[in-house]
C-alpha cells in the first residue's frame, strides 16, 4: 500500500492524484494540514533523501521565509518541516517505509508504478 504525503490544494498534488486515479493505483492520503508530521517520519525520510531534496524551495512557504529562517543543515530543515509542513516537497509517496516518489513527473510515475 502506498501513502501519499501532501496537502490537498497543491496543484502538483492534484496532478499526481489524477495520474494515480487514472492508473488505478490505490493509496492512503496523509494530509499535512490535518494530520501533521512527526520528527521520526522526517528523520526516516532523511535516511533515504537528503534534506535539500525534501525541502521545496520553489514553493510559496519557502519564498516567504526570511533568509535567517532558511535552514543550512539537516537539523534546521527538520525543525522547519515540523513547524511548516507545507515546505516539504510534495507529493512524497512512501511504500513499506521507502520513499518511492518525490514530486510529480508522469514519466517517473510510469516507472515507479509499472506493473
Amino acid at each position: 500500500m502506498y501513502t501519499l504525503f501532501a496537502i490537498p490544494n497543491c496543484d502538483t498534488v492534484k496532478k499526481a492524484r489524477t495520474w494515480l486515479a487514472e492508473h488505478a493505483v490505490s493509496y492512503q492520503f496523509h494530509d499535512y494540514k490535518k494530520q501533521g508530521i512527526d520528527r521520526a517520519t522526517i528523520e526516516h525520510w532523511l535516511t533515504q533523501k537528503n534534506w535539500e531534496e525534501l525541502v521545496n524551495r520553489a514553493g510559496t512557504t519557502w519564498k516567504k521565509l526570511p533568509d535567517g529562517e532558511k535552514p543550512t543543515d539537516a537539523e534546521g530543515a527538520i525543525r522547519l518541516m515540523l513547524e511548516k509542513p507545507s515546505v516539504i516537497r510534495r507529493p512524497l509517496i512512501e511504500s513499506d517505509g521507502q520513499v518511492v516518489a518525490l514530486g510529480f513527473k508522469a514519466d517517473d510515475y510510469d516507472t515507479v508504478f509499472a506493473g
